[in-house]
Parts: C-alpha cells; structure tokens; sequence
C-alpha cells in the first residue's frame, strides 16, 4: 500500500515527531522520580545522549520508539510499502548506532538499558522495578569489591 499523504503532508507530520520529553519518556521519568530515583534528562555528555542518565549508579537509560528503533524489525521490514528502501537504510541505521552507543557506554563503565514505548506505558512498574533490580545489583558488585580489597587489605598486613 502507498503513502495517503503528499510528500509536502509526510514532511509537515514528521517534522512535528519530538526527540525529546516524549509521552513514554515522561511516563518512565514521573515513575522513577516518584520511587525516589533521580536522575538527568537528556544527558549530552554521553554517547547517544541518553533520554535518562542516572549519574550516581552509571545507568544510561533509553526509551525507544518502537518504528523508528526497529522492534520486531525482521517482520515489519517486510510490510513497508512507499520509499521502502530509505527507511530500511534509515532504520538499520538507527538500530546500527544503537548498538555503537551501547558499546561506547559500556567502554566507559556505563549501564545502557533500553525500554520500548509500549513496554513503557503498558508496563511501567516493571520498567522502573527493572532499573531499582540493577541499582542493587551494582551496589552489592561495589559492596562486594569493597569487602575483597579489605580482605586482600587483611592479609597484606599478616
């Protein structure tokens, strides 16, 4: 099936599309504020500009949208019609540096986590029960370094 809009309507109804403070990433932003984690919006200081940083726990976090991120992407590719071609570039692209960002963060002792939009809004507890999950994980990794570095401290000084 072709695009119903003119290339003029398509250009003026994606030119309104936002890549900041979307529905699901004030969703998931209100849910972890309200459980009492904070955080940065929209931290420029990392790669791919995390839609969440959480600074204190190194936790990037990222809310996708579910077209242009490629969910489901094999079945999907296969139903676009008009200009097939540059969106299958497009968003292989977008999925391409999705992945080049993670392993930045990773290189850089950062958490890339990523939520989809519809996880986000149908699912929101589990999203932010997800994030309080590797919080604790990461602080008993550090708990844990701590007790091993005293430990090796102990013997040391035997």
């Amino acid at each position: 099936m072709g695009d119903v809009m003119t290339p003029k309507q398509r250009s003026r109804t994606m030119s309104h599309i936002k890549g900041k403070d979307t529905n699901i990433e004030l969703l998931m932003r209100k849910a972890l504020w309200h459980k009492g984690i904070r955080y940065r919006k929209n931290y420029k200081k990392l790669p791919g500009t995390p839609d969440i940083a959480i600074t204190k726990h190194k936790i990037a976090i990222f809310c996708d949208g579910e077209f242009f991120h490629g969910y489901d992407w094999e079945i999907k590719k296969q139903k676009l019609g008009q200009n097939r071609e540059y969106w299958v570039k497009k968003i292989e692209r977008n999925m391409a540096r999705d992945r080049e960002n993670d392993f930045r963060l990773i290189a850089m002792d950062w958490v890339p986590m990523h939520f989809w939009g519809q996880e986000i809004q149908k699912h929101t507890e589990e999203c932010v029960r997800a994030v309080e999950d590797l919080i604790f994980e990461l602080q008993m990794a550090q708990f844990d370094s701590i007790i091993s570095a005293e430990r090796d401290y102990v013997e040391d000084i035997r």
